[in-house]
């Protein structure tokens, strides 16, 4: 939960802190960690003083923003599987969704500088570990339904969601190296070609009906 400066709370804000991290997202995308306060102030169009005045810092800004991947994964896998019944289905909308973090070979490597940060700083590793956590926890419910359903056969889905969890990512970094096609369509096919072996004839039946 993000704090507000209780001075300012009896002004309305035209800007909400869920815009400035918005905002923070796209230039991350951009620009990797090395971003500046300018940068974020002049795509959010606010001033640096703003970002100051709401965050504290820059550090305070990127932990805010670090924040946001650890909060709501339920609702998000939540929201999936009421759009998309069909276990296979709800996989490859969560691929999907990954794949917006690589429109381009350079958002992948700035994403990669950042996670290296989650990797050594320990406050910043704390909110990777949950989105993790919570990560393999919504896979594994995901699979659990497609064996409740007998469109997956039964199996180690804590394992297989683990290796679901890895290989989207291992994707994404290969089309990155290699530049073939689309991000989504060589992530699709990496998830594809893991789950293939797990799905029943029963789930190959209804997928084609």
């Amino acid at each position: 939960m993000l704090v507000y400066n209780h001075a300012d709370m009896s002004r309305p804000r035209e800007t909400t802190d869920q815009d400035l991290l918005m905002a923070t997202h796209r230039v991350v995308t951009r620009l990797g960690p090395n971003l500046t306060l300018a940068d974020v102030a002049k795509e959010a169009g606010v001033s640096a003083a703003t970002l100051v005045q709401r965050f504290g810092s820059k550090r305070g800004l990127l932990l805010a923003f670090a924040s946001l991947a650890a909060e709501g994964t339920d609702e998000e896998y939540a929201a999936i599987r009421e759009k998309h019944p069909d276990p296979v289905d709800a996989i490859r909308e969560v691929v999907r969704c990954f794949a917006q973090m690589a429109p381009s070979p350079e958002a992948v490597s700035n994403g990669l500088a950042f996670l290296q940060m989650d990797l050594s700083d320990p406050e910043f590793h704390a909110y990777a570990l949950a989105q993790a956590r919570a990560t393999q926890v919504e896979l594994k419910k995901l699979l659990d339904d497609g064996v409740k359903r007998g469109v997956f056969v039964k199996c180690d889905t804590a394992a297989l969601a683990f290796a679901l969890n890895a290989i989207i990512g291992g994707a994404m970094v290969s089309w990155a190296v290699l530049r073939d096609g689309r991000a989504e369509t060589a992530m699709q096919k990496a998830a594809d070609t893991l789950i293939r072996p797990y799905i029943t004839p029963k789930g190959r039946r209804l997928r084609r009906e």
